[in-house]
C-alpha cells in the first residue's frame, strides 16, 4: 500500500508540473485558483465517462486549456483583462465545470463535448470582457488609462485609449491637450521598451504640434484608430 500510494502521489505530481508546464498563454490561467482547479479536473478525468477512449481526449482537452484559449480569441488588439472581469470569468467556468464533475460516470462522448462547450463559452466571455473594458475606456473624454493583467505572462498591465465623449469645447480642447502631451512623452520613451497604444495610428501619431492642436473633432475621429 505504502509503494502504490508513493507511485500515485508521483503521478499526481506529475501530472500538475506536466499541466502547469503546458500554460504558458490564456487569460484564466492567470486566476489564483487555476492551477489547483484544472489540477483537480485532470486527476480526476478518468472517472468520467464509461469509454477509456474519452480519457485521453479529456485530459488533452484540459492539458491544451490555456494555449488554445489564446489559439482561439482571435482579437486584433492585445489580450488584456480587468482583474474584475477575471474573477467573473473564472467563476462562470469553475461553476460549470464543478457542475459536470460533481455528476456520475457518463456516457461515451458526453463528457468531452461538455468540456468543449464549456471551453467555447470561456472564450466568448474573455473576449467580451476584452472588447467591453476597451468600449467602457472611450467613453471617457480624452487620455484614459485602465489596470489590466495581460493573458500572454500574467503580468501588471493598463491600456491606454482615447475618449471621444466630451460635454463641451472646452472639455475637448483640454482632451487634445492631454493628447499632444501624451504623444510628446511617448516620443521620449525608448523604442525599444514603449508600448504603442492602439488608438496611436501612424496618422496621429507624427502630427506636428502645431496640426495637432488645431485637431478638431472630426479630423480626431479620422486619425485616430477605434477598436
Amino acid at each position: 500500500m505504502g509503494s502504490r500510494g508513493r507511485r500515485g502521489g508521483a503521478l499526481g505530481l506529475l501530472l500538475y508540473l506536466g499541466l502547469t508546464a503546458e500554460l504558458a498563454g490564456g487569460c484564466l490561467h492567470c486566476d489564483p485558483n487555476f492551477s489547483e482547479k484544472f489540477c483537480y479536473y485532470r486527476h480526476h478525468v478518468n472517472l468520467k465517462s464509461w469509454w477509456v477512449g474519452d480519457i485521453p481526449v479529456s485530459g488533452m482537452l484540459l492539458t491544451e486549456w490555456s494555449q488554445n484559449t489564446m489559439k482561439e480569441l482571435h482579437l486584433a488588439i492585445p489580450a488584456e483583462i480587468t482583474r474584475e472581469k477575471l474573477d467573473q470569468v473564472a467563476g462562470a467556468v469553475y461553476q460549470r465545470m464543478d457542475q459536470l464533475y460533481q455528476g456520475k460516470i457518463y456516457f461515451p462522448g458526453y463528457f468531452p463535448n461538455e468540456l468543449r462547450a464549456i471551453f467555447r463559452e470561456q472564450v466568448r466571455l474573455i473576449q467580451n470582457a476584452i472588447i467591453e473594458s476597451r468600449i467602457d475606456c472611450q467613453h471617457h473624454c480624452g487620455i484614459f488609462q485602465y489596470g489590466t493583467i495581460s493573458c500572454t505572462n500574467c503580468t501588471d498591465s493598463h491600456v491606454v485609449c482615447f475618449g471621444y465623449h466630451c460635454k463641451s469645447s472646452a472639455q475637448w480642447e483640454t482632451a487634445v491637450q492631454g493628447l499632444l502631451s501624451y504623444i510628446n512623452a511617448w516620443h521620449q520613451q525608448d523604442t525599444q521598451m514603449r508600448n504603442t497604444p492602439a488608438f496611436l495610428s501612424p496618422n496621429i501619431r507624427y502630427l506636428d504640434p502645431q496640426h495637432l492642436i488645431n485637431l478638431t473633432l472630426e479630423h480626431a475621429s479620422e486619425c485616430l484608430t477605434q477598436h
